[in-house]
């Protein structure tokens, strides 16, 4: 069992580690190659701030292990809400930017539906995931016609001049960090799963989720504590959304077949009315032109406690 842990926490920390070196040198070789600041920030700055849950997951469904594929997802957006910005919030309250109920929230309540949908017959295939990165790919071509119309600014901090050896060198580093990460904390979490008698989407939704959400956890509170509200809010709601639509798609490609209800009845509905509690708030604290405060953040913090308490006495 120690073991065990300890072989968790070493994926944990290649896996956030072998991000950021991933970033930086995909990043900066791409620059190399004459790629704009724009494709960079729009598909490996992004791309990379939800690898640990991408290659995790990936991992996962390639050892037969769906469930705590689709547990890692789903358990990531309940830690993002419940933890991240309900920490968050109570630390400092937020005041939500006007552009977030036209643009972000609409997109992630949209997202979150369409996962419901899909998951709703507790079966997750080829067409479903096929369905996802279709909806990914809408995105991705709404961004580029949005900034190359110039309707958004590009905000992307591309990392220091070097030589193209050296970024490929980062590039290398960060991506075998990130496979022997995800690789170890598969297994890890496997193993403690069979060591106490539960699924791998239990720990998928809780030991791995909170691993591989730390980062967010971090930011999220980083930006309330600057003043950064836009960030804050925004940062929980890009990391859902990536969660979905990235994340989700490989136990549908990889390993293809049905889950525990559980996942769809307490998991799915848990993060869909903590999203929709944050849709609220927004929408309230938007027209009355006020804050969200810190009797919401605890709201949330006590949403995640009750979650966690009914997964915890069904599996006792």
């Amino acid at each position: 069992m120690l073991l065990d842990v300890i072989i968790i926490c070493i994926g944990f920390a290649g896996l956030i580690w072998g991000a950021d070196k991933f970033v930086f040198g995909a990043s900066a070789l791409a620059r190399n190659l004459g790629i704009s600041p724009l494709v960079i920030g729009l598909t490996i700055v992004a791309f990379g701030t939800s690898a640990p849950e991408i290659f995790s997951s990936a991992a996962s469904a390639l050892i037969g292990e769906p469930e705590l594929a689709i547990g890692n997802a789903i358990g990531s957006n309940i830690f993002n809400l419940g933890v991240a910005l309900g920490v968050a919030i109570v630390i400092k309250p937020i005041t939500p930017p006007k552009s977030l109920s036209r643009k972000e929230m609409p997109a992630l309540l949209l997202v979150s539906a369409i996962c419901g949908l899909l998951m709703a017959n507790l079966y997750m295939g080829a067409i479903d995931a096929l369905i996802l990165i279709g909806v990914v790919a809408y995105f991705i071509y709404h961004l580029f016609t949005r900034k190359a119309a110039g309707l958004e600014e590009d905000d992307t901090e591309l990392p220091e001049q070097m030589t193209t050896w050296r970024a490929a060198a980062y590039l290398a580093l960060g991506l075998t960090l990130l496979i022997i990460g995800a690789e170890a904390l598969v297994n890890g979490a496997i193993s403690i799963a069979d060591t106490l008698g539960v699924s791998s989407g239990i720990i998928g939704l809780t030991l791995v989720a909170l691993g591989t959400s730390l980062p967010e956890l971090a930011a999220t509170v980083t930006c309330a504590l600057r003043g950064h509200h836009e960030l804050a809010i925004g940062n929980i709601i890009g990391s859902n959304i990536l969660n979905i639509l990235v994340v989700l798609p490989f136990p549908g490609l990889l390993a293809a077949g049905s889950f525990n209800a559980d996942l769809f009845y307490r998991d799915y509905t848990a993060m869909m009315i903590m999203t929709l509690l944050l849709a609220a708030l927004c929408v309230i604290a938007i027209r009355r032109g006020t804050q969200i405060g810190r009797l919401s953040g605890i709201a949330f913090l006590l949403l995640y406690a009750g979650w966690f308490g009914i997964m915890y006495y069904q599996i006792h």
